[in-house]
């Protein structure tokens, strides 16, 4: 790479360093490095005060409304759950003048209620969603939108017809580190993309959903009958309720809990609809539990050519035993540079390829007669002169200030869309096409097929 080149890449890494002029000044505090959300949230008067219900409050429905409460003007007022014991828990976190219930249509219900967090295993999704758009409810649920690929229209439908908010609970999408990518990608200083890499391992027993179960759980404290829905009709069994990810009648397995973590980042990052063809693969290694999903899955995808980026090939991993810790990536490989996204940080280094052939010890160059050698070695470097390909690695590394949460962020975005009718982030149509792709995941791995979609119609081919 050239002096001309080397400057050309960081000068468009650069240009996106101006980060802080299109963020809202909520997200970012006066100090560059740090981020205080009571100091930087906006303040929101007492008359304006959002009172949220909670309808699942498992794990994620605690940690959501953990998150939300952190934005300014936010009050919990509700919960559901059909199992005594969270409800219990609410109160001693909440207050014990929170409603609780067991019957979430008496959360719709209530006109106090100006928002609600669906956070119930994925086969409720649809159907409480649809439900409490129609009660005229701001809606927050959690990924993927939907249980199946034929329900999300629905959703799409009543959001549409009801002029709802709604927001899809992927949280990375409203992540500064999701931004920063963003703008490196459109400054072009990757060059065309040409392939994605992405994975999520966890190596722990509630990593691989091996949640706690209390000793309690009983038909007198859970209600199994409402908890099985449109499921088959079974018998009581309080790991199906407590670790319902690790059964296809009440979750989407690893696709539909992390598979879809990194679409919903990816197609925010590129302004993509999601992939045409799909091909996953995988089984159930380690976790022989009972679960009826697999512990390890890989898929291969392809994306076909948008406006906004060129056809790409994606290969994306989630493995629960992993020998080498937990984490996550997504890496877009493209023909001038290479950008990987963690969590926290992003890091991109340049690697344009070589417009000269090149030769070396794996060449057929070392076959040539000594006379042969010396004469293309002359042509060579007469065609190719060395300082027109002398390299250098341009780099940037970028990390979110310190006590950043994307996930206080992602309901700030949902809250500022219901005091003033902005436009959230990861609407339903954003969710379902980002959960669909995780779905057909599921699809192709217990069909064994090639699954392919058309991500702008949402539908199957």
């Amino acid at each position: 790479m050239n002096k001309n080149q080397r400057r050309s890449f960081i000068k468009k890494l650069s240009g996106t360093a101006l980060l802080s002029a299109t963020v809202p000044n909520f997200l970012i505090g006066k100090d560059q490095d740090r981020l205080t959300l009571r100091d930087n949230l906006p303040r929101i008067a007492p008359n304006d005060t959002i009172q949220v219900a909670v309808i699942g409050m498992g794990i994620q429905g605690f940690n959501d409304i953990a998150a939300a409460v952190k934005n300014p003007g936010v009050k919990m007022i509700a919960a559901c759950d059909l199992y005594d014991g969270r409800l219990q828990r609410a109160k001693e976190i909440y207050g014990n003048d929170i409603a609780t219930t067991k019957d979430y249509k008496e959360i719709l219900n209530r006109s106090d209620v100006d928002a609600v967090i669906i956070a119930t295993s994925d086969h409720w999704h649809d159907r409480i969603s649809i439900d409490a758009m129609e009660r005229g409810k701001a809606v927050y649920c959690e990924k993927p939108m939907v249980h199946h690929l034929d329900e999300g229209l629905a959703v799409i439908e009543t959001q549409a017809k009801q002029q709802s908010v709604f927001q899809v609970g992927s949280q990375g999408v409203s992540s500064i580190i999701s931004l920063k990518a963003k703008e490196i990608y459109e400054s072009g200083a990757l060059g065309q993309l040409v392939l994605v890499e992405t994975f999520n391992d966890r190596q722990s027993a509630q990593g691989a959903w091996q949640y706690s179960i209390p000793l309690d759980a009983s038909e007198k404290t859970i209600d199994w009958k409402t908890y099985l829905g449109d499921a088959p009709k079974v018998p009581f069994d309080p790991k199906r309720f407590f670790r319902w990810r690790n059964y296809q009648d009440y979750g989407t397995g690893v696709a539909g809990d992390l598979f879809v973590h990194l679409f919903s980042r990816l197609h925010y990052v590129l302004s993509s609809n999601g992939p045409c063809k799909i091909y996953t693969t995988g089984g159930l290694r380690y976790w022989k539990d009972g679960r009826d999903v697999p512990d390890v899955m890989i898929g291969c995808y392809d994306y076909p050519e948008t406006a906004q980026h060129p056809a790409f090939n994606l290969q994306v991993r989630v493995n629960f035993v992993d020998g080498g810790g937990e984490g996550s990536m997504v890496k877009l490989v493209g023909s001038e540079g290479t950008m990987t996204i963690g969590g926290n940080s992003i890091s991109v280094t340049k690697n344009k390829m070589p417009s000269n052939p090149g030769y070396d010890g794996w060449d057929s160059f070392y076959t040539f007669d000594t006379k042969n050698q010396e004469d293309y070695t002359k042509w060579y470097n007469e065609k190719y002169p060395p300082e027109a390909i002398a390299s250098s690695n341009g780099s940037m590394d970028y990390r979110a200030p310190r006590d950043y949460s994307d996930h206080v962020v992602h309901f700030a975005n949902f809250m500022d869309a219901i005091r003033n009718g902005t436009k959230v982030v990861e609407d339903a149509a954003f969710g379902f096409r980002a959960g669909a792709a995780a779905l057909a995941a599921n699809s192709s791995y217990f069909e064994n097929k090639i699954v392919n979609w058309d991500p702008v119609a949402m539908k199957l081919i």
